[in-house]
């Protein structure tokens, strides 16, 4: 079953600040790997601490912090950032 993914303002906001091919790379990953996967969380790792209950995703030197939504299929993409600010 397709998944779907859409992204928060801030997530968006944040992926257009990002180098062209990094942000056709992000969307790629997302097409071919989180939307077509069986389940999401094949890709992903879950998140711990005050993160807790959302999953992250690794694109080359970039992050994509999401929360999954079975219940409507959707990975919703809450932050997108390089891999040493993402977390703070």
């Amino acid at each position: 079953m397709p998944w779907s993914y859409r992204f928060t303002e801030t997530a968006l906001k944040e992926l257009g600040r990002l180098d062209g091919r990094v942000q056709a790379e992000i969307i790629r990953y997302l097409d071919e790997r989180v939307a077509t996967a069986e389940s999401p969380e094949r890709f992903g790792k879950p998140l711990r601490g005050d993160k807790w209950g959302s999953w992250r995703y690794r694109v080359g030197d970039y992050r994509l912090v999401c929360k999954i939504e079975r219940n409507v299929l959707t990975v919703l993409v809450l932050h997108v950032g390089h891999r040493s600010k993402i977390y703070d």
